[in-house]
Formats: structure tokens, C-alpha cells, sequence
């Protein structure tokens, strides 16, 4: 790969996988790195992910989040990126959750308490 930090000018450019992920995808992936597995019930404002093991709602579907235009598929096209700079996504998105996961595990272990981190 060429060096990206020498271009003529500056421009805009999106990294990304070019693959779409479902959020609940994400929040499994994210959850089984905690040694958890989730289990959905409900639909829609009332869908909850539950935690198998405790039956305890990990997850919940929360209004005051939606965006003002929700759309129904967010996918970022890395074509120019590609083209103009040479850049290939070396991470999956599964990989990338195990990483930022991993990354808070360390970060709450090493505060003295939860609310630190």
C-alpha cells in the first residue's frame, strides 16, 4: 500500500468493510467476547435480548435513539478509498468487535471501579 499521508490535498474517503452487519450481529459478537449468549424475544420497540444463561434483559430496544430519518441499511462504500489511496480493510467487523471488547475488559480491570471506566 502506498503512503496515504502524502496526498496533494486533502480529501474525504470511507473506510470501511463494504459488508453490512446487523446490529444484533453485533451485539452477539460483542456479548459472546463477555462469555454470554443472547437470545431475542419481542419485536420491534419491544424486542429485548436476553441472556441465556440468567435470564436476566441485557439489551433493549430504546426510542429515544432512533435516528429522526432511520434508514434501513447503513452500508459504507470504501470505493474511492480503494481507487485514490490503495486502502484495503485488513479487519473484519467481527474482529473488530472482539478488539474493542477486549480493549474495555482491560480498561474496567484496571480501574478500581466500573463507574472509573
Amino acid at each position: 500500500m502506498d503512503d496515504v499521508s502524502a496526498q496533494d490535498r486533502p480529501d474525504d474517503y470511507v473506510l470501511a468493510t463494504g459488508v453490512t452487519t446487523p446490529v444484533r450481529m453485533f451485539v452477539e459478537w460483542a456479548f459472546e467476547e463477555t462469555g454470554k449468549t443472547i437470545e431475542w424475544v419481542g419485536e420491534g420497540v419491544e424486542e429485548k435480548g436476553i441472556d441465556v444463561a440468567t435470564g436476566k434483559c441485557v439489551v433493549a430496544v430504546d426510542p429515544r435513539y432512533f435516528r429522526p430519518t432511520e434508514v434501513d441499511l447503513l452500508l459504507g462504500d470504501p470505493t474511492k478509498a480503494q481507487r485514490v489511496l490503495g486502502w484495503r480493510h485488513e479487519t473484519s467487523v467481527r474482529e473488530l468487535v472482539r478488539e474493542m471488547i477486549n480493549e474495555d475488559l482491560h480498561v474496567i480491570k484496571g480501574s478500581l471501579t466500573v463507574k472509573e471506566a
